[in-house]
């Protein structure tokens, strides 16, 4: 009999058919083998799926949680789900990399003033704002280095937001973002840079099984001709982040890691409720209008991302093999019909409602060979 089991919760409206769904239902297999747990599909309340009753329950939800739903749920530690648990729900988007333009502007309940000047060198300039006129003055301080990015603090994968050069752009793509939104979610205006490099950083602990790792992020075109987020490939350390310090790596990942980890500890310090066995880090490098390269924190994933394949991947194969220290691992998100490699492991491959043709998959490799 299982010491538990695994189960999927969805905060997000969305397709049982679509990609991400399919993504985190591979996932949660893989993470019930890891677990030694029985895999037990959706949680429903009404029924008691999930519970105590079925054993310790290990949750994979879609979002980071807040307080109230996480106890609603009886998870109470990063031993319980695999993402994260924050006091507010701003603390879990981009909202909380930036601070507000001015002492009066508007602010959600639970607001901390203490973050921006912890975290104000390790991100790009930028603000965040829950107010129309707090985000025209926003545009102008950012617009008077250069470009700016009009970033809706929910999207993912690079979606929501919107490269505008002066104030009638910057107009035109705030009217898009509607009253409600923009009150109760915010917005970011922050300088947009060149050339972008994005790194990912950051760790993971499931049960007894613990990883760093650090990469870069790959983006592609979609059905509709944007770029999007394509994929991951990470070098991932068995153990914890002092590990991963030693490793050999580009000195712009070393400060990249080195800032993420400033931005931990201040959210951290600011927020002692706030839980995470999954922390995961985008960091930009690129250069600004004047040619100056900066590197800095864009969000933090507290919850089940795009890279989570290959973390996944990765800590199976340090359980297969109790000899590996390193891995190389990889997620890749096709948008088309594709041939994965033999040694892939295949979390979609189909027509997604939203989306269209699109192929998911990840890759694991030691020292050059599949593991």
């Amino acid at each position: 009999m299982s010491k538990g089991r695994v189960v999927l919760v969805s905060c997000r409206a969305g397709d049982p058919a679509g990609h991400d769904y399919a993504s985190r239902a591979h996932a949660g297999t893989r993470l019930a083998e890891l677990l030694g747990y029985a895999y037990a599909g959706n949680y429903r309340e009404e029924s008691g799926t999930g519970t105590d009753r079925a054993g310790h329950a290990y949750f994979v939800p879609d979002e980071t949680l807040v307080l109230r739903d996480a106890d609603r749920l009886g998870v109470h530690s990063h031993v319980d789900l695999f993402g994260g648990v924050a006091p507010h729900a701003f603390v879990a988007t981009k909202a909380i990399s930036h601070g507000v333009v001015s002492p009066e502007a508007r602010v959600p309940a639970g607001w901390s003033y203490a973050v921006a000047p912890l975290i104000d060198d390790v991100v790009l300039y930028g603000f965040t704002t829950f107010d129309r006129a707090d985000a025209r003055a926003a545009a102008r301080h950012v617009l008077s280095r250069g470009r700016a990015r009009l970033k809706r603090v929910v999207g993912v994968g690079g979606a929501g937001q919107t490269v505008v050069a002066d104030a009638d752009e910057f107009e035109q793509a705030l009217a898009a973002v509607d009253d409600d939104e923009l009150e109760t979610q915010g917005v970011v205006v922050e300088q947009h840079l060149e050339e972008v490099v994005t790194y990912s950083v950051g760790q993971l602990c499931v049960g007894d099984h613990r990883i760093a790792y650090y990469g870069t992020q790959r983006t592609v075109c979609n059905h509709r001709g944007h770029r999007v987020y394509g994929g991951s490939d990470l070098v991932v350390v068995r153990g914890g982040e002092d590990l991963l310090r030693r490793a050999e790596m580009p000195d712009a990942v070393r400060t990249a890691l080195a800032r993420a980890h400033r931005y931990d500890a201040a959210i951290a310090r600011e927020f002692p409720h706030l839980f995470a066995s999954r922390r995961n880090y985008d960091v930009a490098c690129g250069r600004d209008a004047d040619d100056r390269i900066h590197i800095g924190v864009l969000e933090q994933s507290w919850r089940f991302g795009g890279a989570s394949p290959a973390e996944i991947a990765a800590l199976n194969a340090f359980e297969r093999d109790a000899g590996l220290r390193l891995v190389l691992a990889s997620t890749h998100e096709v948008y088309g019909d594709v041939e994965p490699p033999p040694a892939a492991a295949v979390s979609f491959r189909g027509i997604d409602p939203g989306v269209g043709q699109i192929t998911k998959y990840c890759t694991v490799e030691a020292h050059g060979h599949p593991a």
